[in-house]
């Protein structure tokens, strides 16, 4: 049986159920049944205006996004599906910060659920840089089914993994 490697961490219950989903090729037929189609949000200022727009939404009071960009780099680099940076300069006296995000590439072909988990995820550490309890918290109070969107995207990377793109 392969490796569930984004499911480190699962309980022992759910990783069977995938395995036999795997074993009887229905992951995918699962998946597509739940999601059938993928997003539309492909260009990085499509991203921006989709995060801006549900920051303005979901985090009014937090500090502005001067960035949001697609990463072809973030997967094989960072271990990572997306990642939120602060840059804080000092300029001729001015104190200057900017918050970036930046989501892995494999998310422009992906259902528009996976891409708002990611993204929220990364909107929730405007507030909590760790990820402790407040940080979930929040991610859920953005995105009730947060935890839903990101187990079944980690199906969905597990299904990407053995058997190649789905959307």
């Amino acid at each position: 049986m392969p490796e569930l490697k984004y499911l480190i961490g699962y309980p022992e219950n759910v990783t069977t159920q995938v395995r036999l989903l795997i074993g009887s090729n229905k992951l995918g037929e699962t998946l597509l049944r739940k999601y059938p189609a993928a997003h539309t949000i492909k260009t990085d200022k499509a991203l921006y205006a989709y995060t801006v727009g549900l920051k303005n939404a979901l985090l009014k009071q937090s500090q502005p996004l001067s960035k949001v960009i697609y990463d072809d780099k973030i997967k094989d680099l960072h271990h990572a599906l997306g990642l939120h940076t602060f840059i804080s300069r000092v300029q001729g006296g001015k104190h200057k910060a900017k918050n970036e995000i930046r989501v892995a590439s494999l998310f422009k072909n992906v259902p528009l659920e996976f891409l708002r988990m990611i993204v929220v995820h990364e909107l929730a550490h405007l507030r909590e840089k760790d990820h402790n309890k407040a940080f979930y918290k929040l991610c859920v109070h953005m995105e009730p089914a947060y935890h839903r969107f990101e187990l079944d995207m980690r199906l969905y990377l597990t299904y990407a993994d053995l058997f190649g793109k789905l959307y």
